[in-house]
């Protein structure tokens, strides 16, 4: 059994350009933690909400979300350990050969989270696995598959690792994930002006680094 977890989300879209309704940063996230014991919280956190009648959809989506249930949420969650490291890329400064497919830019940013953004997760003992949401395609899945094995060969930093895929609403570790990754947009995408739910998981976050902040140029 692995003694490292990894759960991987991403906020934003692919669309690039300028438009109601797209995102102006596409946010990679993990979240890490060392057993499970978050899914057996969120497990009973689900239940207590259906019995006194809350409204809910499949599984826990912040986007979608009431507000009175991500208060649940974030409250469960943060009486337990973990760590979030999130990769921030302004779409506009992609140069054009980054983003000539979706798998192509998905797989830069995840080469880039993976071989800085958790860098000190792993010692050389340890075994990992890595799940991720379900992708759009198969390339993109493929996309990610490819920049995790790329690190880890590159830099041999555990004993062992897999990687799973599975729809959110199967793992509570990825929802954990998505409601991370779901703050730290909402912080982005205003400026820095709606930070409620960031404040929340700040002292949680272990990196935040924004890939494309050295850029000028604004290809779109």
């Amino acid at each position: 059994m692995p003694d490292k977890l990894i759960f991987a989300d991403e906020a934003g879209c692919f669309t690039f350009e300028n438009k109601p309704g797209a995102s102006r940063y596409f946010i990679l996230c993990t979240v890490a933690m060392d057993d499970d014991a978050l899914a057996t919280a969120l497990t009973k956190l689900r239940r207590e909400l259906a019995w006194g009648g809350a409204e809910l959809g499949d599984y826990f989506h912040a986007c979608d979300d009431k507000q009175a249930v991500r208060d649940r949420v974030f409250d469960a969650i943060l009486r337990h350990p973990f760590t979030i490291q999130a990769t921030v890329m302004e779409k506009s400064k992609a140069q054009p050969k980054l983003r000539v497919t979706r798998s192509r830019f998905y797989q830069y940013g995840w080469y880039y989270h993976f071989r800085h953004g958790t860098h000190g997760l792993f010692e050389p003992q340890h075994e990992a696995l890595i799940t991720t949401a379900c992708l759009g395609t198969k390339k993109e899945r493929i996309a990610f598959e490819g920049a995790v094995h790329d690190v880890m060969r590159q830099t041999m930093r555990v004993k062992d690792w897999k990687t799973d895929f599975m729809p959110a609403a199967a793992d509570y570790g990825l929802q954990v994930a998505d409601y991370c990754a779901w703050a730290i947009q909402r912080k982005w995408e205003s400026g820095g002006i709606d930070t409620r739910s960031y404040g929340l998981i700040a002292d949680r976050i272990t990196y935040e680094y924004d890939l494309f902040e050295k850029g000028k140029v604004h290809h779109y």
